[in-house]
């Protein structure tokens, strides 16, 4: 019988990296239809919220 060989540290680094990256972008998505079906029920998000999504966006983009 063969024996199994064990994941490497670096392997499951980048399948966690990558699984991460999946997340934020569906919710962002999720983000992104909320926030399109609040406008078209004619809700519109405070400007203050809008503004701590974009920094935390550009908060995202600099730790990649």
């Amino acid at each position: 019988m063969s024996s199994k060989r064990q994941q490497t540290m670096a392997k499951m680094t980048r399948e966690r990296t990558v699984r991460e990256r999946r997340e934020r972008k569906l919710e962002k998505k999720q983000a992104a239809a909320a926030e399109r079906k609040a406008r078209a029920a004619g809700i519109f998000p405070p400007a203050e919220e809008q503004a701590e999504e974009q920094t935390e966006e550009e908060a995202e983009k600099e730790e990649a």
